[in-house]
């Protein structure tokens, strides 16, 4: 069975697929390695697929990163964070299970998002679906964090965020690479971030 007739009996449209290889090829190869032959290619498609779909290079890595960010969106399960009232611990396991299923399970999303970060910088049409998809993240959890009853909810939402994103980069691709601490672990790190930020 080829990867499009796998794709289509498994609910995943065609596009969709195409997006999918380029995500999986951007973790693989990098930047470098993303051409729309070799996503034709290792997504098992009759040549000139890629293209039909996104006609560009650009149009490509946009096609990419919205599906990225669908797909981040439900590994870091942001539908499943606590309400206001669930509490800082609850709010701290949650975070730890967001940051541990990713780190365990999403890997080749983390390595693909920083391929894309990276060449957002670059290319400013990119940077703005980048900053676009970006506010889906960071908005929960400013939110949260004024519900928490922080004052500057968006300074303490960048602190829990920015340690978040250091956390993930130095056990994906820096030098903790090889040591991704357990959810528990998480939890107790998460915790005493969120109490030291909010003064409690």
């Amino acid at each position: 069975m080829t990867a499009d007739r796998s794709a289509r009996t498994s609910g995943v449209s065609r596009a969709e697929l195409i997006a999918d290889t380029a995500i999986a090829l951007l973790a693989g190869r990098g930047m470098r390695g993303l051409t729309h032959r070799a996503v034709d290619e290792a997504a098992g498609l009759p040549p000139g697929s890629t293209s039909n779909h996104a006609r560009t290079r650009a149009a490509l890595l946009e096609l990419a990163l919205r599906r990225h960010a669908a797909r981040e969106a439900r590994a870091l399960t942001l539908e499943e964070l606590p309400g206001p009232a669930a509490g800082l611990e609850t709010l701290a396991d949650a975070l730890a299970l967001a940051l541990h299923r990713t780190l365990t399970d999403h890997r080749e999303l983390l390595v693909a998002r920083y391929e894309l970060a990276l060449e957002a910088t670059r290319r400013p049409e990119l940077r703005k679906i980048y900053d676009e998809e970006g506010r889906a993240f960071r908005e929960p959890l400013i939110a949260l964090m004024a519900a928490a009853g922080s004052a500057t909810p968006e300074r303490h939402a960048l602190s829990v965020l920015a340690w978040g994103e250091g956390l993930m980069f130095s056990c994906a691709a820096g030098a903790y690479h090889a040591e991704v601490p357990g959810r528990e672990e998480l939890r107790e790190r998460i915790g005493e971030l969120l109490r030291g930020v909010l003064g409690r």
